[in-house]
Parts: structure tokens; sequence; C-alpha cells
């Protein structure tokens, strides 16, 4: 969760919590009172070979579908969800996206839909062979800018500091003013984020509450959490918030982790590596400079660029909060937004994470809503959602970053500006041109011979191609002609012969 610049923002994060007595299983909690520890040394989740995609404000029947119909075909690994706690309602506000980072109790009632719903999308994407991570937010509750707007989504009332049968006064720090020294660690883990209730996460029972929350999501079958606003909380309270959590059932896995945490001279991502995945900040701002400038020869040495080893970080070219806090490049920047996303799912380095969303000028603007809020059923016919994961050059990427798997890079070439061309061993072979003018040349790969479907240009057909076609001779060469603000994308999972 990224620091709002407006007041309205006030309510930015939130966290999903429920009182342990209502979803805590058999022996997957600790006893209310007692302080909730990881469980010896158990072994860290790793994330799905597919890329993670971010699908923002999505209403639980929307994400089902698609996970059916599109996700799970086309091999995306892992659909992060929203917060799906009941959180406040802010109809003064226009029902703001930020509303649901702010919980109100730990029910699964929200505006994108009950609990019923959510695990049957949980089920649904399951079957579909996408798993399911929920942005948990563990940091807080309520804000200051929401005092007086009850009931929450669920229906239940509260008070900022008081949530009756979940949290009273004594459960949060006793720093009750905004942060206002990012120097100062003990501040920015104990002071309030814009306002926001903050939540005593050293108190055994604060993080037994916590952990019985995110019990009752794993019992549903989610694979994982996004944990939100990370920095303000000590690096051993989410360890010992996460590591209490429940193996998946039916898999025997831990529950895959990955925490934002906005790296500072203060708070670097390194603290909480050991807790799970980390999100590498620095990662969207290189990468999506240089395609937003043409300037991609610099990316030949990425993985030295970056505060984290490739195997525990999460990278992302957008999410939700640089969209409207830091847009070098998003959904509205075409070519250079697209073209981003498939170097991403090209390049070997980090789990990648997209983002699908909703269209907006105004930053604070929440989903498509009815008039109480609750949010319309997602629909990528419809210009108010954007859909960014079924943009031509993105939807076909996602076979081939399954395909690259974990193989080096090959071959590289750049022309020291906006032209590049890499492989990924004998699997894959990508060429980028963002420059003005065409890109034509022989590219040597380590590919096969055969023909290949251009997974920029279309996707592969049963037996055939939707877009252009490249033919890969018996030395493993190609020549192409690539138009500006283009590229050209093979992998043997599209090979036609």
């Amino acid at each position: 969760m990224r620091l709002p610049v407006l007041v309205a923002v006030a309510a930015l994060a939130g966290t999903a919590l429920i009182p342990p007595a209502l979803v805590q299983p058999a022996g997957a909690a600790p006893a209310e009172g007692t302080s909730a520890a990881p469980t010896g040394d158990r072994p860290a989740a790793a994330p799905v070979d597919g890329p993670i995609i971010q699908m923002f404000q999505w209403p639980w029947e929307s994400v089902g579908r698609e996970c059916t119909e599109f996700l799970g075909p086309r091999g995306f690994g892992a659909v992060q969800v929203s917060p799906p706690q009941e959180h406040v309602v802010l109809p003064d506000q226009g029902h703001p996206w930020w509303q649901d980072y702010q919980p109100v109790s730990y029910q699964l009632e929200s505006r994108r839909g009950d609990r019923a719903q959510f695990a049957a999308m949980v089920d649904t994407c399951n079957a579909a062979g996408v798993e399911v991570y929920v942005d948990a937010v563990v940091n807080h509750m309520t804000g200051s800018g929401s005092v007086g707007s009850g009931p929450g989504s669920g229906g239940s009332e509260f008070e900022k500091y008081a949530y009756p049968g979940i949290y009273q006064d004594g459960d949060f720090h006793g720093c009750r003013r905004d942060i206002a020294d990012y120097t100062d660690k003990w501040e920015v883990r104990n002071c309030e984020l814009v306002g926001l209730a903050d939540l005593k996460t050293g108190s055994g029972y604060v993080r037994d509450t916590l952990v019985a929350y995110l019990n009752d999501l794993v019992g549903l079958g989610v694979s994982g959490f996004r944990v939100d606003g990370v920095k303000h909380m000590p690096p051993e309270d989410v360890g010992a918030i996460f590591g209490a959590v429940r193996d998946v059932p039916g898999t025997g896995a831990r529950p895959y982790v990955f925490q934002e945490v906005i790296a500072d001279g203060t708070t670097s991502a390194a603290e909480y590596a050991g807790n799970g995945d980390v999100t590498e900040f620095a990662y969207h701002g290189r990468v999506s400079e240089a395609f937003k400038n043409g300037t991609l020869a610099q990316l030949g040495f990425l993985d030295q660029q970056m505060t984290l080893p490739g195997e525990q970080a999460v990278v992302f070219i957008d999410n939700h909060d640089t969209q409207r806090s830091t847009p070098t490049l998003t959904y509205k920047d075409g070519a250079a937004y697209d073209l981003a996303i498939a170097f991403e799912l090209a390049h070997p380095y980090g789990t990648p994470q997209l983002i699908s969303s909703f269209a907006f000028d105004d930053t604070d603007a929440g989903p498509p809503a009815a008039a109480d809020g609750t949010t319309l059923p997602a629909d990528c016919g419809d210009p108010a959602w954007v859909c960014e994961h079924r943009r031509p050059m993105i939807a076909g990427m996602a076979g081939f970053h399954v395909a690259a798997g974990d193989a080096p890079i090959t071959n590289w070439w750049d022309n020291g500006g906006g032209q590049l061309a890499f492989g990924r061993g004998e699997v894959g072979h990508i060429a980028f041109n963002r420059e003005g003018g065409e890109l034509t040349r022989t590219f040597r790969t380590s590919l096969p011979a055969g023909t290949y479907c251009d997974v920029l240009s279309g996707e592969p057909t049963d037996g055939g191609c939707s877009g252009g076609t490249v033919e890969i001779a018996a030395d493993g060469t190609f020549t192409a002609t690539i138009a500006p603000n283009s590229g050209v994308a093979v992998h043997v999972g599209a090979q036609v012969t």
C-alpha cells in the first residue's frame, strides 16, 4: 500500500479480520490468548509456474468465470483478488476503491460478493488450474476519514478502535497520530498510516485473530496471500502471523506469501525476505522507464540493478497503487505498456505479477458499480473494464513464460537503443522494436527448426496460429521485419511444425 497524497485516501489499506471463535478450524490456529508463532522449520512455499494476475476489484463470480474461460486455458497460474473481508462503505465519497482496504470485521461480506460466492469462486478457479491469492491487510482497521460511516458492508456497527467482538482500544498501538518521520523506523511501524487504526501485531490476541481469519481463507481453498503495507509492521510480527497459518488442505503445501514492501532508506526489502517473497519496486521503475523512453539496451544487466535475488522477488510493471501515484506506464500508454509486460513475462528475473483493472480518470474512483456501491459484473467488452490481460501482446505471453521456466538468457542482442532481442535457452526467443523505424534483422536462436506462432501477434490455435508465423531455419536463425512499437515472440509450446 502506497502512502496517498490526499486526505480522501486516508482510508487506504485494510486488513481482513474475523474473531477466532467464528472461523478457527479444529487444530488450525492457536487458542485465543496465546501467541501465534511459526511452527518450527516449515519450508517456504514456491510461486506457481504461470504468472500472477491481480484481478483488481473484480467481483467473485466474474473472477471464477474468467478463470475457466480465459486464464486457465492460457497458463495463468494464480489470481490475486481484492480484500474479501467486510469493509467500510463510503457513499458520500462515491464508494472509492480504497474503502475496501479499511476492515470492519472478518466476515466475508464485501461489495464483490458474500462468503458463498467467494467460496464458489475459489473452487472454480482451483478446478481451472488457477490458484487464488488474497490481498491480506493485517496492519490496521478503519481510518479517521471513515468515522461515523457505519455500518460496514456486512452490516456491522463499529467505531475507530472499537470493533465489537473483535478488537477494542487496547488492541491498537498507543501512537494515535499519523506517521510524520519516515526515517524513524519505530514511528513507521507504530504510528498511523493516514489515520488508519494501527493494530498491535505483537499482541498474542491480535495475532491469533489474524491467523484465524487467514486460516478461514485457506480452509476455503485459498493458496496464498499478498500482504499489504508490510513495512508498517516489524518483520518478526509478519513472520509469526503467516508462519502460523495452516497448510493448504489436500496439498500439504505452505500458502505462498509475498509482501508489499516499498523500500526506502529506512526500510529495506531484504528485512522481510525471511517471511516469504517481496515486491521489488525498483523493477517497475527501471523497466517501465526503459520502455517508455525506448532505452531497452540498459536492461542487459537487470538483475544486478535490483535489491533482491530473483528467486525472492515479485515484479510488476504497474499495480493498483502505481497506476494512480507513480504512473510511469499503465494501460493508458498503449503499445509501450504491452511490450513492457511482454518483457516481464519473457525475462527470467522474479515472479511476474500483472494487473487486470477498470478504467479511471479520478484516482479515487471505485469500480463500475450499482447505486448502492455493489460492484457490477466485469465485462471485457465494456470499456469501463480494461482487462489488460486480454490484450493480444499480453495474452499470448503467459504461455511463453510457462514454457521458458528457469531456462537461462541466451543470444542477447541490442542496438544500444530501443531494439532488443534475447532467447530463453532452447525453448523461446523474443525481439522488441521500440524505435520509430522498422527493424529488419536475422536473429540467432537456440530453437529447433520449424514453424512457430508469433505469440505477440496472436495466440496459437488448434493446429495453427491466429497471428503471424516465424520460420526457424536448421541453423537456428530467423529473419523478420518488426514494425515500430512492436515485437516478435516464439516458444516451443507454440510450434506448428
